[in-house]
């Protein structure tokens, strides 16, 4: 715009541009354009909820949810960054900075750099791969890099993990070289119970399924399960005790839940029928 005016003043007028009038019109067009970048993420963001909302709506799968939200965050952290680094170069070639230096002093830093920086590649690099592969999704329970927790953030970067406890773990992608994700199309609620050997196994088994028909009539855990209780038998001999297994086949990340649930009513129905539970050995 700036070059226009002054065209036309030195064409029609015989004059050129104020000194004032030249930094006035620098100003205009650099609002002009953080406004069109703003107006363009706002934008963007419209068109991404747009786009969730119906693709939810087509997919009411909560699994396939889970990994559009995932995808959204990704794609509009993507478009921000898009949109913010064309506006920086447009600013600032406004001001009057060529942008033409600063591009190939950022690459020549790019190769000095390139060297030190190779784990953050690889941190971006995994991390698309992890989306592409639908590997993690926010709201699954995994472990990773040595850390355990319900994902609250996938970026390309690093994945953050919130524990049992509360405490926050910021994991690199790059350092992820096994995914154990306990979210997926279902889980197993697995309980190795202590039994006396004076304990008949009959009945044990019988206590177990008496518990687990009415656990599976409560309405705060019936949800949840997928399939009848499983009794394995005796896993383990030790001095003291034998180690009876048996397992819940549960909606995904729900086998925690279940476990603790079913165990308290477990020990009701063992108290009852005399079932020892013998003390762990030390």
């Amino acid at each position: 715009m700036k070059e226009f005016v002054e065209h036309f003043l030195v064409a029609h007028l015989g004059t050129t541009l104020p000194v004032w009038a030249s930094g006035l019109i620098s100003l205009t067009n650099v609002f002009l354009i953080l406004a069109i970048a703003w107006a363009l993420m706002s934008f963007s963001g419209r068109v991404i909820r747009v786009l969730d909302k119906g693709w939810t709506a087509r997919h009411p799968n909560p699994e396939e949810r889970k990994r559009l939200e995932t995808l959204t965050r990704v794609v509009r952290y993507i478009a921000s960054v898009v949109v913010g680094a064309v506006a920086v170069m447009l600013v600032l070639a406004e001001i009057g900075i060529s942008i033409a230096p600063i591009l190939a002093t950022a690459g020549v830093a790019g190769l000095a750099v390139g060297f030190g920086a190779q784990s953050l590649v690889k941190d971006y690099f995994t991390g698309f791969v992890m989306l592409i592969e639908d590997q993690i999704r926010v709201g699954d329970l995994v472990e990773v890099g040595g850390k355990a927790g319900t994902v609250e953030e996938v970026t390309l970067r690093y994945i953050r993990l919130r524990d049992l406890e509360g405490a926050v773990h910021f994991v690199p992608n790059g350092v992820i070289a096994t995914v154990t994700n306990r979210s997926r199309e279902f889980s197993y609620a697995m309980m190795d119970l202590r039994i006396s050997y004076q304990s008949d196994l009959d009945q044990v088994y019988q206590a177990i399924r008496a518990a687990a028909e009415v656990f599976s009539q409560d309405p705060d855990y019936a949800a949840r399960l997928l399939q009848p209780i499983e009794i394995m038998g005796v896993d383990q001999w030790n001095d003291s005790h034998q180690i009876v297994r048996c397992r819940f086949k549960v909606r995904p990340a729900e086998q925690q839940t279940v476990r603790r649930g079913f165990l308290k009513l477990l020990k009701q129905q063992f108290d009852a029928q005399g079932i020892r539970i013998p003390a762990k050995e030390s």
